[in-house]
Order: structure tokens, then sequence, then C-alpha cells
């Protein structure tokens, strides 16, 4: 047969095939909503691709050697993770803190209200307990806030803590935490410290930053002894007190209580995966929580653990990863004891109560070598309330979402290079080692076969293909791709394959079939990041290796068409990396640039993979599509 005639006959059964097997959305949405995938295989894939990312802790050999590693690790982190993106401008600006007066306090000491400024245009609070007879140089502690709801930096077992270490002779420093007391605005939620991510500046820099702050008032206040300085708290407090302790050479004693886990640890139990500035991303990109807890060898730490915590790191499931596993590096400098573990059963539960702050008061006053603590002063009568304790911020206060407006407004976006955007979305190719058949139709004109797809990396996708029964194996090929996952994609399905064309209605990683439960996306979507790889870069991954399987570099390029903002943004960068895989993107129900993400906002629970850092510093929508070329990219919205 000519090649003339052979178009011919191909032209011939496409008109065919349209003529006589017409499908409708309501049709192929019964094919389409059917499941292919658990949600508890997903969950399992995606547990064992993070695990073997997991750094372990290596035996250093010598506490010299490991000295050397810690200065290492601790100017990588803060170099290249924590203020990544940052003005350094703003990361080495000298303390700026206004006093703004006093609060009646008991006996024995004296309560003063602070603000300090974390970044230009954005304030916080703290309040400051002195010993009453202040004389000479005295110990002093920074008191970090958790996740304590609307009281802040007015919760009562804080306040307590506060007063008695202010007894013992301690300056005590007790600092608001954003998203809390006088920072609980709804633009200071932790998820938007992803919206920093993709405008270019790390958001974990600033909670950092928030709470070196602090630290910078204490080692710079004349009655403060500055090899005399420690850090506590509870929760998100415990978090804040390992990493300042870990990274911040001027803190002598740690006492972090419920506050982290090692990356192992939480992949066993999702509900210790924890907020998106403790999965910050890059952190734990060859390096965990058990390196950090190392790296405070061989100065005292204390780690305060509840037995059967209601929130998360359960005091025995935690242990062995960053306490047992980190006392070796202790006992190489021969302080194993300054390593220290309590485990606490009375209430039990995340808490911060007596028990525990016996225990902190007993660690804190042996190495600072201060009188034995045998019981807490009491100081029930003394606690104040929220508004007693309200320092006041400026009007227009930044918020974290504002924030990244600003950040936003100040990038150029020049020119991204395909290799640049290989590199910010971290793209490693992978192929379709597998796709398992599971199912098929072929009645009434169409033809199905439901896929499970095993990729290279070990992450999988699903997806169904379909055709007309006279449409031919060499049809052109299209991927439909819906926000919503493919039981929505009937439509869009339906009208590509009354075009005679071989349809695969996908369902990329966290979208669908492919989405895991328990946690669900926005947590799989963290530990992505933090290790060092990049949820879009993953799916737009799986796009260009499902293009492959549907033959489109042997035959010809792939058309795609997409309904909503994650579709849209998956499929215009797997086009920009591989274009010539593709013929065209559709677009439906799309956004006209990154911005959207801001001034929406868009959530980041609704978006996770697009919360990528660097993403929309570096570029925008417009120029994915120029990079797709020769793909032709059509349906995006026009900019206003």
């Amino acid at each position: 047969m000519t090649s003339m005639n052979f178009q011919l006959a191909t032209l011939i059964a496409l008109i065919c095939g349209i003529a006589h097997a017409q499908s409708s959305p309501q049709q192929l949405r019964a094919l389409l909503s059917v499941p292919l995938e658990s949600p508890h295989v997903v969950v399992t894939q995606l547990q064992r691709y993070l695990v073997a990312k997991a750094p372990s802790l290596k035996d250093p050999g010598s506490a010299q050697h490991w000295r050397e590693e810690t200065v290492k690790l601790r100017k990588h982190l803060l170099s290249d993770v924590v203020f990544h993106g940052w003005p350094r401008e703003w990361v080495e600006a000298p303390l700026k803190v206004e006093e703004v007066g006093g609060v009646s306090a008991g006996a024995g000491y004296r309560m003063r209200k602070l603000r300090y400024e974390i970044v230009p245009g954005f304030w916080s609070t703290a309040i400051l307990y002195e010993p009453e007879a202040l004389s000479g140089k005295a110990p002093a502690i920074l008191n970090v806030n958790g996740h304590v709801g609307p009281p802040g930096k007015a919760i009562e077992y804080k306040q307590k803590r506060c007063i008695n270490q202010a007894r013992q002779g301690i300056l005590s420093l007790n600092l608001e935490w954003l998203s809390y007391g006088e920072l609980d605005q709804p633009e200071n939620q932790h998820w938007f410290a992803a919206h920093l991510d993709l405008v270019g500046a790390n958001g974990v820099g600033l909670f950092y930053l928030a709470m070196r702050k602090g630290l910078d008032y204490l080692y710079q206040h004349p009655n403060a002894d500055r090899a005399r300085i420690g850090v506590t708290g509870l929760s998100g407090g415990g978090w804040q007190t390992i990493v300042l302790s870990a990274l911040d050479e001027r803190v002598a004693v740690a006492v972090p209580v419920a506050g982290y886990a090692s990356l192992r640890s939480r992949l066993e139990r999702p509900g210790d995966i924890g907020d998106v500035e403790q999965n910050a991303t890059d952190l734990l990109r060859g390096q965990d929580y058990s390196h950090f807890t190392a790296m405070r060898a061989p100065k005292p730490t204390l780690l305060i653990y509840n037995a059967e915590d209601d929130c998360c790191f359960r005091a025995p499931l935690v242990k062995p990863y960053i306490y047992d596993s980190v006392k070796p590096f202790f006992r190489l400098f021969r302080a194993e004891e300054n390593l220290a573990w309590h485990e606490n059963t009375d209430p039990s539960n995340h808490n911060y109560q007596l028990d525990n702050r016996l225990q902190s008061y007993r660690f804190f006053a042996r190495h600072f070598q201060l009188p034995e603590v045998s019981a807490e002063s009491p100081a029930e009568s003394e606690i104040k309330s929220v508004e007693e304790l309200r320092v006041g911020l400026p009007e227009n206060n930044l918020t974290i979402l504002k924030l990244a407006r600003k950040l936003a407004g100040g990038n150029t976006r020049s020119g991204m290079s395909r290799e640049r955007l290989g590199e910010v979305v971290r793209y490693r190719k992978t192929e379709v080692l597998r796709a398992w058949a599971v199912h098929n139709t072929k009645s009434k004109g169409i033809e199905s076969r439901s896929y499970r797809f095993e990729f290279g990396n070990g992450l999988g996708a699903t997806g169904v293909w379909l055709k007309a029964i006279t449409a031919p194996e060499t049809a052109p090929a299209a991927i439909v791709l819906d926000d919503g996952g493919k039981a929505k994609a009937g439509a869009a399905a339906s009208d590509r394959v009354n075009r005679g064309e071989r349809v695969l209605a996908a369902d990329l990683l966290f979208t669908g079939d492919a989405a895991p439960e328990k946690p669900g996306p926005s947590g799989f979507a963290q530990m992505i990041a933090t290790v060092g790889d990049r949820p879009l870069g993953l799916e737009a991954a799986q796009l260009i290796g499902l293009a492959e399987w549907l033959g489109g570099a042997a035959h010809a390029p792939v058309r795609v068409e997409t309904r909503g903002i994650r579709s849209q943004s998956i499929a215009l960068v797997a086009a920009a990396l591989a274009p010539r895989l593709f013929r065209d993107i559709r677009i439906r129900d799309g956004m006209d640039s990154f911005s959207h993400l801001l001034e929406a906002p868009v959530e980041y629970q609704q978006a996770p993979d697009l919360f990528c850092l660097d993403l929309y510093k570096e570029c925008d929508l417009q120029r994915l599509a120029e990079l797709a070329a020769p793909a032709r990219v059509t349906g995006m919205p026009e900019r206003h």
C-alpha cells in the first residue's frame, strides 16, 4: 500500500469511527469513576520512596571529626537552606526592639513588654521576666511557643514556667509565635510559608529569624551571662528549640519538649508529620533531626517526651531515633550525661505541665550552676490574661502572605532556561516500568483498558485508555488530566474519543486514585520537598513517562487537555521540559499567572505541588508556554 493510500485509509477509518461510535460523557464517566488503586497502596509507595531518602546518622569516629562535620553542617543549613533567597541585609540586620511598658508582677520578679522587628515591616512581641533583685550577670532562657491557639504567649503553663525561672534568678523571655496570640491573623497561618517558597525565600527562614531575634535580645542584655543561655518550648516550641540550639552556638542548654522526631519515625506514623516549617524545603536533604540533636554534643540537652502523647511524637516510639542513636556522639566527648531523657507519664499527654516543668528547672539549674530546685513556686494567682499581656503591634504590620506578595513584587522573572527549570523542579526522568492492565470493556462502539502504572522511581499513577472500536491503533493520542481526578474527566475524554483519538484519562501522583489518605497530599508533599525533591517535578516526570508509553516519541506528538490549575501547571512544566513529545496543550479552568496563588490566595492544602521553591521567582506560566514550543498552548486566560 502506498503512503497516500495508507493515509486515505486511515482518514476513512477515523471518519467511520466518529460516525458510528459516538461516546457520551455519562457513558465514560462510569468507566472513569472505578477506583484502580487503593489510597493505602499509594501511602505505602510514598513511604518506601521517602524512607530510602532518610539520611542515616553515621559514626563520625572521633569528637574532632564530629566538631568539623557540625561546623560544615551548620554553615550549609543556614546558608543553603534556612536563608535561601532571603535578602542578606535582612538576615544580618541589627536587633530592633522597643520597650512598651511594664506589667504588674508578683513577688520576686518584674515584667516588661517588648516588641521587635523580625524583618522590615514585620513585628512580633515578647514579655521579659526579670529577677527582682537582678545584679551582675544572670543566666537567661528563651521560652518559645507551640501551637497554643489564641492565648499565644499568655498560655498558663508557659506563664508559670517564666515566673518560676525569674524567681530562680534567670532572665526569662516569653516569645509570641507566628499565627498565635497577637500574631493570630488568617494570613499568618503556617501554611503560607509555602507562598514564601514560591517567590524564592525558603519559608523556614522567617520562623528562624523570629526566634533568633529573641536570642539576640537575651545575648545583648546587659545582665545576661552569655555562657549560660538556654532555650525551651513545647510542641512547635520544641521544634524551634532543637533547630535554634543546633544552628546557633550561643545556646548552652536546650530542653525541647515533645517537639520533633526523625524522618523515619514520622513516616511510620503519619500523624507525626507536622507543619511546613518543620518539613521545610531541603531541610532534611542529607540530614535529619537526629543529626540536629547530635549537633548539640557535648552541650547539655534534655529531651522530654510524653508516653501517651495525644498529639504526636510518643516517647517510646521516637526514642530509638533521636536519643539512643545520638548517645554515642555525646560519648565521644566523654559527656554522655549531658544528653538526658525524660518520659512523662503524668499526665502523659501532650503537655508541659508540672512534672515536665520540674524536670526542666532541675536540668537548667544543674547546668547553670544554680541552687537545686525541689518544687515549683506557686504562681496560679499571678497568671495574666491575654489582654494584660498584650503589647501591641503596628497597624500595618506585615503577615506571612503579605510578605510573600511583597517579595514577589521585587522579582524580575527574566527568561528561565529549560535546564534551569529542570533544576528548580528537580526533574529526573522516570519511565513506565510496567502497565498493569486491571480491567477492560469493549461494547457500544467504545473500547477501554484500565491501568495501574508502575514507574522506575517506585511511585505510581493510574489511567483509563479509551478509543472508538473502529479507530486505528495509529490514531492521534491524547492525555486528559483533571484536578478532580479522572472521575471528573468524562466530558473531555468523550470529546477526544469522538474526534477519533486514543485517549488516556490519567490520575498522576496526588490526584484521584493516586492520592494518599491519612495524611493526604499536602502531608506527603511536604515530606517530598524536605528531602530535596519537588512534587511538581515528580508529576511532570510521570506525564512525560505516560506520553512516551503512549508512543508519542515513536509516532506523533501527544495532545494534552487539562482542567484546573494543578493539571495546567504539570502539563506546562512537562511540555517545557520535553517539548517535542507534545503536540498541543489545551487548558481549561486554568490561571493566567502563578500570582493567582498569592492573590486568591490559594491555600497550600489545595495545591501543595505548585508551591515549588523559586518557581515564581524565576518564571511564570507564559515562560513555560514559550519553552513548550513547538507544542502549542491554548486556552490560557489572558493577564489582566
